[in-house]
């Protein structure tokens, strides 16, 4: 017995004959929200259907609850594996109210606790007294509420969801997002969420894991995913950052273009060796006392905060963000200076 709910070990599966998922572990507790992010064709919708039983596994395991439910030798089909599902396309079935969408998967308990349920979930989900509406007079973002309701009014033992608010805009997705974390909590649900989108991952999950080529490359707090990155890719896919290439010092800093940079490091640092140091938009901070005066190349305005590219050298890009009334044209310098507090290089060979 395990303290996971969800537990696979040693995943493979794919397409015709073709890997698409390769040698994937990873454990999930009761109550927690994970996310698995990365890139289009990277294998994360694969791994979510098959821990839904929707794709057959051609190597590993796959347990819930201490239950094997894939494997090559074995396969439980879907509807017994206790699991609710969210999909990008809401799924409602036009000819049913809001209220028989929801109870579709309660049709084996008395009316009374159907109907009791429906209400629980669709309050919590802020749609109580559209009971009686019908898919197409509901919005985008409230059929996407009706559908989460459904999928959790059974009380699943765990959750997927498989980029549920990806047809949605920017701001409805993100407001969402949010509610969706606070409804999970409160109905203390394990979930697995599918994203390609770190700031939707990061918000909401306990756990991240980035995926690259069927690989996971990390599975981790976002917090470790973020500022601990595990290698160059999941440093430059998680997040805003540019790299300074330098020498590592006898006194484990590192000796680049813009001086000495110090501070915590993610790993023993080898000295004269040559790496690339990861700097965040938070780590260059502008200041017009500063002596560091650095060309801004381009200028991303987004409201209440400006992003600027600053040219190091020839080749070199620092990025720095700033609030909005820090407003410098391109051509012009900006003056900043660096606070590194997490140290993260990575060797000139790594990518």
């Amino acid at each position: 017995m395990t303290n996971s709910l969800l537990s696979i070990e040693h995943l493979a599966c794919g397409y015709h004959q073709q890997a698409v998922v390769k040698d994937l572990s990873l454990e999930l507790a009761p109550g927690e929200i994970a996310c698995l992010l990365g890139p289009s064709g990277c294998g994360k919708t694969t791994t979510l259907r098959a821990i839904a039983g929707l794709e057959p596994v051609t190597g590993g395991e796959i347990r819930i609850q201490d239950r094997t439910v894939s494997s090559p030798q074995h396969q439980l089909p879907p509807e017994q594996r206790g699991l609710g599902m969210v999909f990008q396309e809401h799924a409602l079935f036009p000819h049913l109210t809001v209220a028989d969408n929801v109870a579709f998967g309660l049709r084996k308990q008395p009316r009374g606790q159907q109907r009791q349920r429906v209400s629980e979930c669709l309050e919590r989900v802020r749609l109580a007294g559209m009971e009686n509406r019908y898919p197409h007079e509901l919005s985008g973002g409230q059929q996407q509420r009706v559908a989460l309701a459904r999928a959790l009014a059974p009380q699943p033992a765990l959750l997927l969801l498989d980029e549920p608010f990806a047809s949605l805009d920017l701001d409805l997705r993100r407001a969402l997002a949010r509610e969706l974390g606070d409804t999970l909590r409160a109905e203390n649900v394990t979930a697995l969420l599918v994203t390609h989108d770190q700031e939707e991952a990061f918000a909401l999950a306990d756990r991240v894991g980035v995926m690259r080529h069927g690989n996971l490359e990390q599975w981790d707090t976002p917090y470790n995913i973020y500022h601990a990155p595990a290698n160059r890719f999941v440093a430059e896919f998680a997040g805003y950052g540019s790299f300074l290439r330098g020498e590592v010092t006898e006194h484990q800093s590192v000796l680049t273009s813009l001086g000495e940079l110090t501070g915590r490091s993610q790993a023993h640092l080898v000295t004269g060796q040559q790496v690339d140091v990861l700097l965040r938009p938070e780590d260059v901070i502008a200041d017009e006392s500063a002596h560091l005066a650095l060309p801004v190349t381009r200028r991303q305005f987004t409201g209440a905060t400006i992003l600027y590219h600053l040219r190091v050298g020839a080749s070199e890009t620092l990025l720095c963000q700033t609030d909005s009334h820090t407003n410098v044209v391109e051509g012009d310098v900006l003056r900043v200076r660096l606070a590194t507090k997490h140290l993260v290089a990575f060797t000139v060979s790594e990518q």
